[in-house]
């Protein structure tokens, strides 16, 4: 199966389409009047589909099995046409399109099994994605045409040379994948230097990362830092950093990342360490970007 563990969770929904065409109108009027012999062809049918959407992670090999939070099913008859439509909901890192169309095929199946007795000319058509949401085709990419970062490396042994950046690296090679122009400094774990360091780039650069110095050491003190520095906090950022980091790994509650804006600057401190920084990026990109529309008055925040 496809790796998805470095998704987050969100509200994902899909709902899909079948259409069984009968024969004839005697067909549609005993399913109306529950007069077909083998039961009620609408209960029946949909019982089979709520199996079928539970059941397709154990029958198509590479579909990840899924908290299945809500099956709707509907049907709608047109002439001799019975339209399926069946929506499946949940809150996860991938979509629900395939166990929307897997159900509704199996609605569609048992319906031609138990009218198959007193129509032998039913068909099965239609079988199709209708509609999805809460994935990439809902969340788009927010522009990041007019952002300029800077990344500071707050480590007392980079900058003495007895260490190799590799996070400060790591986040310039991530915003090259968005087209956005990094620049990189190193300075050890100072309180002034830092400050310095953050309004510096700030005459430049309209998104400052800073790597080192977010946990419980003596010299750790980027928060106390830039703290003074910051205008607003934004906790709901600062939170998705911390949970997704948990989820993978317990020590990840003693970070103390931090996030906020500086007049129309965005400020992020992340941890030291080069796998703590791709988590909390994998956290947060690209969707942060957002905010710089919300900074120039263009987006909403919701808050």
């Amino acid at each position: 199966m496809v790796d998805i563990t470095h998704k987050s969770n969100t509200l994902r929904s899909a709902t899909a389409q079948a259409i069984v065409k009968v024969s004839k109108q005697a067909t549609i009027d005993a399913i109306k009047n529950d007069k077909v012999p083998k039961g009620n062809v609408f209960a029946m049918s949909k019982a089979a589909g709520l199996l079928g959407v539970k059941k397709t992670a154990d029958l198509l090999p590479d579909c990840h099995p899924m908290p299945i939070e809500f099956t709707g099913i509907e049907y709608e008859i047109q002439d001799l046409n019975i339209t399926i439509s069946l929506t499946v909901k949940t809150i996860y890192k991938t979509g629900v399109e395939v166990e929307a169309m897997h159900g509704a095929s199996i609605v569609a199946l048992n319906m031609y099994d138990m009218l198959k007795p007193i129509d032998k000319g039913i068909e099965i058509s239609t079988i199709k994605l209708v509609e999805k949401t809460g994935g990439k085709s809902s969340y788009k990419t927010p522009s990041t045409t007019n952002i300029m970062a800077g990344v500071i490396v707050c480590s007392d042994r980079v900058s003495k040379g007895e260490a190799e950046d590799r996070s400060g690296k790591l986040i310039k090679e991530r915003f090259r994948e968005y087209d956005i122009p990094t620049e990189i400094a190193v300075i050890p774990d100072e309180i002034d230097q830092i400050q310095e360091q953050v309004k510096k780039m700030a005459e430049q650069c309209n998104f400052i990362v800073l790597t080192g110095g977010t946990g419980l050491g003596p010299r750790d003190v980027t928060p106390e830092a830039l703290e003074p520095l910051l205008d607003k906090r934004i906790d709901g950022v600062e939170e998705k950093i911390r949970r997704y980091g948990q989820d993978r790994m317990p020590y990840a509650m003693l970070s103390r990342s931090v996030v906020g804006t500086m007049g129309n600057c965005l400020i992020m401190a992340l941890p030291g360490s080069s796998k703590g920084v791709k988590e909390s990026l994998d956290a947060v990109l690209p969707h942060i970007f957002h905010i710089f529309s919300i900074l120039k008055g263009e987006g909403h925040n919701n808050g």
